[in-house]
This record gives structure tokens, sequence and C-alpha cells, in this order.
């Protein structure tokens, strides 16, 4: 369709149609975000957000309403689910990246207190830890048995688990067409060449980002309430109440999808990889048909770190340039997305930035390890590594500081506003070291880099919100959607509340059941701009629906009635007025019920971050302090502001942990993960958290967008960024440790203990 929205909306009225216009919408699709074009209806008396100066809970400061569930213990999870008769299940996973294997289940099924044990995979494994099968048995200890005890017979084939191993001409065959797959170019090569022959500084870089793992608080997992009747519940930790359904797990239960209700009330954190239920909600489904039994399949630890998912690496090639004036001219990149046996995630290069003239090869380099799944901005964290160490390498040959130069190659004025706010955070007017290394006698160094990020998320038609208030005044808002910790729950009590005049308290919200309405997983920041606007749209009925009952009784007109504070007001006789629960009277026994849809005009689509990082480096021991990390990012509406805040905050914590401890770490030679525990995969702790500092671009009138994704772009850039700024090394792979800074002090000749 080739019309624009406005001609297309034009030629709708000439033809005495509703009004309608396209518009590009976002969605989640197996844990990775596309994008596609609908028609939508143009209505002019759709429901709008208040303008903000009249808001009394959005766009403020709000306590969540699940606080207390949690942190009392009553919110239960998935891993807290006890039922009676309940069966605990557990994977037996492949040992070798690729095997033949043979399953004999007898040597389990004898010890006393297993039930059953399924084959899953008799046959040939593809990565370290697939499972090939899953056991039940009456506690958790007697399952852990049963899987020691369990005799499978492997035959190790040859495999390959790193890129070097997998791109080797004698390489094992990972894929059905050899190791390399989706191969992609973008721009004209020659001319991207020949540019890069006119600028007056370039760089020639490799930037290697390792694999970073999701380490969610609970692992993954099902509940499968099941006792052989024509009915189920299943509890699952997952970002998709309705995926249950979607991977038809009542079929493997020998039912329809309306005999299962699927039930996600809390979740322990997901961060992309729980989109699907995986093998564990499968199989925890075909031993509990087996057994007519509830089974509690939840991973282990070890199980996470082996075939859960993580965040791909990746290997990014560059060659760029930029004219005396700063102007990015010419990016010649080659991008190794390392997905394991899956496809890897990054949105190409260049990123964020202008270059005239580009050309980019982008590729899957397939390996014998666990498939990488969506993980919070997938693919933009690599990206933004490579472009944003790029940038500030040409900034230095130039002579010019960072935060101008990035200016200079930034079409938007928002980019720039946000830079110059995070940049007096940290300090950078005052800071000596603008356009090179600290070059002083001083042990102990002090850096500021810089880093922008980008998200084009908009919601979509895929939410049904119900509205119900009772005769007495209760007010009940019911959304299949799901809280991953994110603040789900308060802001669709406090768009409602809103929307009556009634204290936050008064709403009630139940979501995270699958029979309370459609509703679209928890990715790619899509559940704000797709759930907030049909809450809007549900409570904006039910306050027209309660003005209008009460017109009757008292006998007026109902554009002359408002809600104010809990009351029904006359607004010509200010005096006469009805209490909530007196006016909800007039609705009759049944009370009223209203649903709302998504309204396109609700929400928007597209948003811009920066942050400034300050760091110490201490050139004896190469050890990095973080002292401060600044963000300012816009979203449109804040909901809650407190809960945008504890997203840019929980985001700036992972990608700082990601940018100096994770690192996925597999033996080469013997095809074994050496640090598949908590124990060895280290993670940010309290003392390595700097402060932060949360600011919301209040210059963005929009209405409210996903949160989610952007702050975790650009954190481990900007501290890249700061570490060369501080004492002279240019770190090109992740992670940031000090064995890598000393060694390119002793390099540089800097190193504070002298001579190596």
């Amino acid at each position: 369709m080739s019309s624009t929205p406005r001609t297309a909306a034009a030629a709708a009225l000439q033809e005495g149609e509703a009004p309608r216009e396209r518009i590009k919408v976002t969605k989640v699709v197996d844990g990775e975000v596309v994008e596609e074009w609908i028609e939508v209806a143009a209505s002019d008396d759709a429901p709008r957000w208040q303008a903000r100066e009249d808001l009394r809970l959005l766009d403020s400061d709000l306590r969540r309403v699940d606080g207390p569930a949690k942190v009392t213990g009553r919110a239960r999870y998935t891993h807290d689910v006890r039922l009676p008769g309940m069966k605990y299940g557990r994977l037996v996973r492949c040992p070798y990246p690729a095997a033949r294997c043979t399953v004999d289940v007898d040597s389990a099924t004898a010890l006393p207190g297993v039930r059953v044990v399924l084959t899953i995979d008799d046959g040939e494994t593809r990565y370290l830890g697939q499972p090939v099968a899953a056991v039940a048995a009456d506690t958790p200890e007697l399952a852990e048995d049963a899987v020691r005890a369990l005799a499978v017979r492997f035959e190790e084939l040859p495999w390959a688990v790193t890129r070097d191993q997998a791109l080797a001409e004698d390489a094992a065959p990972v894929g059905r067409d050899g190791n390399v797959a989706d191969v992609r170019t973008d721009g004209d090569l020659d001319a991207a060449e020949a540019a890069l022959a006119t600028c007056d500084a370039t760089v020639e870089a490799t930037y290697e980002v390792p694999v970073q793992h999701h380490v969610c608080l609970e692992t993954h997992g099902v509940v499968v309430d099941y006792r052989g009747g024509d009915e189920a519940t299943i509890y699952a930790s997952t970002q998709w109440t309705h995926v249950v359904h979607r991977e038809r797990l009542p079929e493997r239960l020998g039912l329809e999808g309306s005999q299962v209700e699927s039930v996600v009330e809390y979740m322990g954190g997901g961060f992309g990889s729980k989109f699907p239920t995986g093998i564990e909600g499968r199989m925890a489904c075909e031993l509990s048909r087996e057994l007519g039994a509830p089974v509690h399949m939840m991973l282990t630890r070890r199980d996470e770190f082996l075939l859960a998912g993580n965040r791909s690496g990746t290997h990014q090639t560059v060659r760029a340039g930029a004219t005396a004036d700063g102007k990015l001219r010419a990016m010649v990149s080659e991008v190794d997305k390392l997905g394991g046996i899956g496809r890897g995630s990054h949105p190409g290069l260049p990123y964020v930035y202008d270059v005239e003239t580009s050309h980019l090869r982008i590729r899957s380099v397939l390996t014998n390890l666990d498939s990488n799944r969506a993980m919070r901005a997938p693919g933009h964290p690599q990206a933004s590594f490579a472009m944003e160490s790029t940038v500030d390498e040409l900034a230095h040959q130039l002579g010019i500081d960072g935060l101008e130069f990035r200016k200079r190659n930034l079409a938007s004025l928002v980019y720039h506003r946000q830079l110059d706010a995070v940049a007096e955070a940290v300090g950078w007017a005052d800071h000596p070291n603008k356009v090179g290394p600290d070059t002083s006698d001083s042990e102990v160094k002090t850096g500021i880099g810089f880093g922008v990020s980008t998200w084009g998320t908009r919601g979509r038609p895929a939410c049904v919100v119900t509205v119900r208030i009772g005769p007495d005044g209760a007010v009940t808002v019911l959304s299949g959607t799901q809280d991953l910790g994110t603040g789900t729950r308060t802001y669709v009590a406090a768009i409602v509340a809103e929307e009556l005049a009634l204290p936050l308290d008064a709403v009630e919200a139940r979501i995270g059941h699958s029979s309370y309405g459609a509703a679209n997983g928890s990715g790619g920041s899509t559940t704000v701009p797709c759930l907030a606007p049909a809450v809007k749209d549900a409570a904006h009925k039910a306050r027209v629906a309660v003005l209008a009952r009460v017109a009757e009784v008292l006998g007026a007109d109902p554009a002359r009635l408002a809600l104010h504070r809990g009351q029904v007001i006359h607004l010509e006789r200010p005096d006469e007025r009805l209490g909530w629960a007196e006016a909800c009277s007039a609705l009759g026994a049944d009370g009223l019920t209203t649903t709302g849809e998504w309204v396109a005009s609700l929400t928007d689509a597209g948003v811009h971050g920066a942050q400034a990082a300050r760091v110490q480096v201490d050139t004896l021991t190469g050890q990095v302090k973080l002292e401060k990390i600044a963000c300012m990012q816009d979203c449109g509406l804040p909901l809650n502001r407190l809960a945008v805040r504890s997203q840019i905050n929980g985001a700036i914590v992972e990608a700082l942990s990601y940018g100096l401890f994770e690192e996925r770490v597999v033996d080469p030679d013997l095809g074994v993960m050496l640090n598949a525990c908590l124990g060895d995969y280290k993670i940010a702790g309290c003392a390595d958290i700097p402060e932060i500092v949360a600011m919301i671009d209040d210059e963005d009138t929009r209405g409210p967008i996903g949160i989610g994704e952007p702050p975790i772009i650009p954190t481990h850039s900007a501290i890249a960024n700061a570490i060369f700024n501080a004492c002279g090394v240019r770190l090109r792979s992740m992670p940031l440790s000090c064995d890598k800074i000393l060694d390119g002090l002793v390099a540089n000749g800097t190193w504070a203990g002298g001579e190596a």
C-alpha cells in the first residue's frame, strides 16, 4: 500500500468509510523484535491522556502495589508452587558439544521414589548440555539421584565451540549447510573504500564481545497441575502468559486450549530469555500426563548456563574514517554473530551515528553451543561497543573532545540536549583531559566516557483489558499480561485510578492469568505501549458509563458531571455531589463492566538516550573503580517516575556487570564450559555499583513508550571510553578486566610499576 497515512484517511472519508491510517508497530516473535505495518482507525473521539499538570498519579513517584507481597514473602512464584501429590522433574544433559547417545532407563527407574523416565533424544545431539532425558521422582533429591543413575552411553562426535574452530577448513559441520548462515551485505563497498581513502583520520580495529548469560534469579521452569481429568493449570516462569497455549502445551496433556489455565502471577526475571517454556515445559507436561499428577520442573543453575539461552557474542572488524572537522565520512565493517546453534543478534553498523558512506557484511557463525535468545535490547549493546569505541578513537586522533565529536555526528538535537545533561552530571566542564588521556604523574587517573542509545518500539493491537465496578464501588482491572518485576500492576491500577479520580489503593489490578484476556509478551519494551492504551480505553469507557448511569438517577446531563477526588460533582452546581460508593449504588446489582483495546493515538515510538561514565584507574594494579554513571532517557509520558528510574538503574547495573565481569568461558579443546555456576561466572555485586544519576527527559511530551531496552545499551561502551580517557589503554574486547589494562599500560610504557 503506497498511500501515506494522511492520503489514506482522506480517501476513506471520500468513500464514506471510517478513516484509517497506516502505522508501523512492533511485536516479539520467538523472542526477537520485528516490525510490521498495520492499518488502524483514525478516530478524533478516542480517549486522550490528560495534560501533565492535571495528572494526580501518573508522571509521579508511585510505590509498587505488589511491594508488600514481595517483601513479606506472600508473593508466590512458580518455584514456590507446592501441590498435593506433586513430583519433581529434572533434565539429563549431554556432557559433550556433539555426540551420539543411547539411553537405558532401567537403572534409574529401579530406584525407590523414581516414578518415570522419558527419553527426549536417543540419537545425535548438537550442543553442549542438550537434554537427552527427563525424570520425575517424589523429591528433588531423588530426582537428582535418578539423573546420576540413568545409564546413557555417549559417542563423542567432532564439534566446534569457538569462532576459529567453526571457520577452520576442516571444521565439524554445525548447521545443515555448514557453519556460516544468513550472510547479508548493505551499502556500496567501492564507494566506502574510496571515501576511506579521503579521510584525515582512520581507525582499523576488531572489537570482540563475549557471550553474556541472563542469570535470572528464578530459574526457567513450570509447574504442571494435571491430575488426569479434563482440566489443568500450568504455572510458568515466563515473559508471556499466553505462550503456554501458543506452544500447544495443552495438547501434550491431551487437552484443548480452553481446558488449561496459564498462570504467571510473579516471575523472577527473564531479560528476554523466558519467552518459550522450552524443553522443560514440554517435558513437564509429558511427565505429568504419564503420571496423572502435578510435576514441578525448574531448571538447576547449571542447566541455566548450558541450555537456557544467552546474549550472543560478536566479532566486529571495523575500518572507519573522519574528516579534520570531525565528521564521520566512511565505515567498512564485517560482523560475525556468535549465537551457538542460533543466529545471534545485531542491528548492523553504523549504529546511531551518521556516516556519509558505509558498507556492512554481517553473518552468523554457528557453534555447538546452546542457541542465543533475546536479551534486553537484543544485539544493540554489541553494536554500541564497536561503534562508540570507533567514534572515540577517531575523536582522539583528531584532537576533538569526545562530547563535541559526538554531537557533530548526531543529527537529532535530542541527543545533543541529553549528552549535555549527562556531561554536566559527571563534571565534564571541569575535566582536565577532554581530548586525550591523563598524562600526569598521578598513579590513580580519572577518565570520562560517553555513549548513546536508541530504540524504536511501538505497541500494537494485542491486549484486551476489562474494568469492573461493583455496586459497592469496588474497582477491579483484569488483564492477561504479566509483570516481570517492572511494575506493570502498579501502572495498570494507576491509569484506572487516575481516570476515575480515585486513590491508587482503591483499584485492584489482577494480572497473570490467561483467562483474564489477550495480552502480548513482555519483550522489546512492548508491554507499556501495547497495554497502557488498552487500560486507558477501558477506564475511559468506565468513567463515561458511570457518569451516564448517575446522570439518569439525578436527571442531569452527563456532560455536566465529573469525577473529582472520589466524588461525582455537578460542574455548574459544585455543592451537588455524591461519594463514589453512593454513586456506584446507581449501577444496579451487577455493577458495570467495560472492555478496552489498543488505541494507536495513546502511544508513540522511538526513543533516545545518552550516558556518561566517570571512572578511576589505578595504573599500578589495573583496577577500575566506577565513580559515577549518569543517564538521561526519553520515554514519552512516564506512567510511574519511580519505576522509570528503577528501570534505568537496573539496566545500568546489568550493563556495567556485562562490561567489567561477565563472560562465558568454554575450553576449546575439552568442549567444557568452565564457569557454569555463580561461583565462577562473575557478576557485579553491591560494592561494584557506583552513584547512578537517572534522569527522565521531560521535554518529551509524547504518549508512554517502553523504557526497558535503551538504558542497557551504551553503559559498557561509556566505561571503556572512560578507561581510555583516564589511562590511554584502548580495550577492544570485553570484559574490561584489570589484566587487560595492565597489559596495555605495560605496552604503552605507562605502568606505574616501572618496566615490566
